[in-house]
Order: C-alpha cells, then structure tokens, then sequence
C-alpha cells in the first residue's frame, strides 16, 4: 500500500510538472552564436523560469532539416536568405524575422603560432601554412564570406589546395585548436570567446572585403511553444542583448528596444 502511494504521488508530479516542461523552447542556433546566446538564453531563463534548448550547426544544414518539418521552435541564422526561404514557404510566424547581428570574420591561429597577421589575408600565402581551416561554403554562410575575401584579396587560387573544410563555424575553429590546421577563418564571435580567447590569436578581416553577413531569426509555424518564443524573441531585442552580442564582436541593429 505505501509503495502504490508513493508511485501515485510520483505519477501526479510528473503530471504537475507537464506544464513547466511544456513552456521551454527548442532552438537552432548558427554556431557562430555558440558562447553569445548561450548567455543570452541563461539570462532569459533567470528572467522567466522558461527555458532555451540550444542545437548548434550550420544555418545551411538547420534550413534543409527545417524544410522537413525538425522539431523546433525558432531558428537563428548566420545569414537572412534561409530565414527568408523559409517565410515565403509559409513555414515561420508572420512577423517574427527580425535581423538581430551582423557578424564579423578574422583570420585566426594559435597562441603560439609565431606567424605575423599583420598582413591580413596576405599571411596565408606563408609556406608554413599546410592547412588552412575554412568553413564549408555550401552551407555556412561565414565560408562563404571566408570564400569572398580571400578571392578579393587575390589568394584564394593559391591557397584553395590547403582548405580544411569545417561542417560549421565552430569546427572551424576546432580545426585550429587541435593542431588540424595552422590557421582559419573564423568569425570573431569565436575568437572573442572566454572559452577560445585564450587559445588563439587573431586579426579582423575589413569588412570591405566581403558581404555582410547580416543574420536574421524567425519563429517556425511549427512552433508548439509560441508563446515563450515570442516571449523570447522580444527579449532579444533588448539593449541588454544587444550589449552582450556586441560584447562577443557582433554589430546589432541601431532599433534595439530599451
């Protein structure tokens, strides 16, 4: 008898906490956002008692899985035309895309690394570069935009022979810390990192020298949880956010709400 009570007031917190569970989100994040939103969604939770689960990939990857109906309730994007893509499907919430960051790329080695970035994009003509880590293109929008500047530069042809192909941003810069590569192409939320600061140095790439990489959110249709993503989102267009995104390099939109 004490044991059946013991299960039924088990059972009847499972079904009490139910709600609780139910008012958490499920978001897919560029992994260019890895250390930035994580922070973000902590601060959000201390707020609300709702919680952020964070999945972090390439925006190229989240819009194919996306497309196919992947369970989750907002997406944000290292780029806008995914975001785009998916709101002329009929696949977000009318209104939510907002543009939340503008990211920034640098050139990025080891600490110990005794190359001189002073050059920029020039270093990585250095013949004791063998490999050079660079987010795959096809899919990430920050190799793409690795992609554009070396081509401005006039070094990608010389150097294309010594990509490492990263499936994100943050394997990228992986590549890097384990020795897989002698330098990448990174964005400067990495490199700005707690976590990355001090395993690395690095030098801006001008933002002249490829397309911005305007990023964008939106809320999915699919969304069970509307309302704490809602919720979430007008959160991150508070100047506290805004200020913790500029904090890890990011650029944010001048209308941020107070």
């Amino acid at each position: 008898m004490k044991i059946r009570r013991q299960i039924h007031f088990a059972c009847l917190a499972l079904i009490l906490c139910r709600p609780c569970l139910a008012q958490g989100i499920r978001v897919a994040a560029a992994a260019d956002l890895q250390f930035a939103i994580q922070d973000v969604a902590g601060e959000f939770q201390k707020e609300t008692g709702k919680s952020v689960e964070l999945i972090f990939g390439s925006s190229g990857n989240f819009f194919q899985q996306l497309q196919n109906g992947a369970p989750f309730d907002m997406f944000f994007s290292a780029n806008l035309d995914y975001p785009k893509k998916l709101e002329a499907a009929g696949l977000t919430e009318p209104g939510s895309y907002y543009q939340y960051a503008r990211g920034r790329i640098v050139i990025w080695v080891p600490k110990d690394s005794k190359l001189d970035l002073s050059s920029g994009l020039q270093v990585l003509l250095n013949p004791s570069i063998r490999k050079i880590a660079v987010a795959n293109p096809q899919h990430a929008p920050y190799g793409q935009a690795a992609v554009a500047a070396m081509k401005k530069e006039g070094v990608y042809d010389k150097v294309n022979d010594k990509f490492v192909l990263g499936e994100n941003i943050s394997q990228t810069a992986s590549f890097v810390i384990s020795g897989s590569a002698d330098a990448g192409i990174v964005a400067l939320s990495l490199a700005l990192s707690p976590n990355m600061s001090d395993q690395g140095r690095y030098a801006e790439i001008p933002s002249t020298e490829y397309p911005p990489i305007e990023q964008a959110c939106v809320i999915l249709s699919s969304s069970k949880n509307k309302e704490t993503a809602e919720q979430f989102l007008s959160f991150i267009k508070t100047a506290a956010v805004a200020d913790t995104l500029k904090r890890y390099g990011f650029d944010v939109p001048s209308a941020s709400k107070p």
